[in-house]
């Protein structure tokens, strides 16, 4: 990874005073303008970091995630399996100088940063998408009777965006976590989930089911979450990639991916009607057994598809999971492509790029390999020998470049923390 850039953040807060230190805080290395930084936030200079302080701030960083497996089964209610990553989103929150009486949010991947008066989320201002998921934060906690105080909030982020790693909930979950210890709210674990769920659901508009939250807010290193999206229980499944010489290979295939999109809400409509045209709740509630049923009692073929995706999936989930904790890591690959099968055939949101990938790592020695995310582009994962790994990604370009498609890019992934506060001075890993 190349050295990372430094940021000064100067001229930001008038009279306050400037914090040097060596190691990186705001900016990733990840983070790459082509001509430059934006005017009128930053500048850049090597190898050194320097950023305002006028005294009290603090500083969250959350995860990007990876699902293993369990995917348009959230909001379904099931199941899922994702694990936190290493890169992620740093949020910092400091008091806004006397005489301010708004709140102001910058970020390091935007040219201009948002000022905004303090209200609630009903008489919130038109403002670019990217800040909905900071401010979403401060209008919902008024809305719930907090007086958030004029507050300044810089974040920055190496998550890919539109890759399927969910670079939003690593966003708002490092805000929601610094806006609870820069208030002293004292919210706990489901507080905290079902405000970062709401601001992604009311604020953004997103309808995501709260998998990326969770995992982004709970996630342990060397370890996969499992999930019940109905009760939002979660628990640590072990895996040690290292012990079994095993690695999960990404290719970022670079198709653009974007939960917000009417694909994805069409999905989720489709899910609730079938669920209602069969008397459950939600589809978690179709038994395995009683599949093949349930989808006799569907007229439409569209719906049948997707149920049978989530009970399938779901099925999925709990077979990995079961796998895992016997330690029994090498045997999940054939539940990844048959994962990927159903999202392709029967549930349809995957596109040529990810299908490309998929192939050509089977083709290069792949356990098993599926592509992650809502849909429509973004990432796929390979669980590979560890010395097949150079090969599998010479294949991917290889097949990428046969097809006439961009050069994706490609990663290694391991089970990450989740959120942690960090000490200004360091980015949190």
């Amino acid at each position: 990874m190349p050295p990372a850039a430094v940021l000064l953040w100067a001229g930001l807060v008038a009279g306050s005073t400037v914090l040097v230190t060596s190691a990186p805080l705001l900016v990733s290395s990840l983070s790459v303008w082509s001509s430059g930084p934006p005017q009128g936030l930053a500048t850049f200079i090597p190898f050194q970091r320097v950023f305002t302080k006028r005294g009290s701030m603090t500083v969250w960083r959350a995860p990007g995630r990876i699902n293993l497996v369990g995917e348009h089964t959230d909001y379904n209610d099931g199941f899922v399996l994702p694990f936190a990553l290493e890169v992620g989103c740093t949020a910092v929150v400091d008091t806004a100088p006397a005489g301010s009486d708004g709140w102001t949010v910058r970020s390091a991947q935007q040219p201009e940063p948002v000022v905004v008066r303090r209200s609630g989320l009903s008489s919130a201002p038109d403002v670019p998408e990217w800040s909905r998921y900071v401010l979403g934060a401060l209008w919902l906690l008024t809305d719930r009777g907090v007086d958030v105080p004029a507050l300044d909030i810089v974040v920055d982020s190496d998550v890919p965006t539109g890759a399927g790693l969910s670079s939003s909930a690593a966003l708002v979950c490092s805000v929601a976590r610094a806006l609870d210890d820069h208030l002293d709210l004292g919210l706990d674990d489901d507080a905290l989930f079902a405000l970062t769920r709401d601001v992604e659901n009311d604020a953004v508009g997103a309808p995501t089911g709260g998998m990326d939250q969770l995992v982004s807010l709970r996630g342990e290193a060397g370890h996969a979450l499992f999930c019940d999206m109905r009760s939002h229980e979660t628990r640590s499944v072990p895996l040690d990639l290292a012990a079994h010489g095993l690695t999960v290979l990404v290719t970022d295939t670079r198709a653009p991916h974007k939960h917000s999109d009417g694909e994805y809400g069409a999905r989720r409509r489709g899910c609730e009607e079938a669920a209602r045209l069969l008397g459950v709740p939600a589809l978690r509630d179709v038994a395995a057994g009683d599949l093949d049923d349930a989808l006799r009692r569907l007229d439409d073929d569209e719906l049948r598809r997707y149920v049978r995706h989530v009970v399938t999936e779901d099925e999925r989930v709990l077979s990995v999971v079961r796998l895992l904790d016997e330690g029994r890591l090498p045997e999940i690959g054939p539940a990844l492509t048959a994962s990927h099968v159903s999202m392709r055939d029967d549930f349809r949101i995957t596109v040529p790029e990810v299908d490309t990938a998929v192939d050509a790592l089977h083709e290069a020695g792949a356990l098993g390999a599926r592509m992650t995310g809502g849909g429509f582009g973004g990432c796929v994962i390979g669980l590979l020998p560890d010395e097949s790994v150079g090969a599998a990604g010479d294949a991917v370009r290889a097949a990428f470049a046969d097809a006439g498609f961009g050069e994706p890019s490609l990663f290694t992934a391991a089970p990450a923390p989740g959120a942690r506060a960090v000490s200004p001075g360091t980015r949190g890993n």
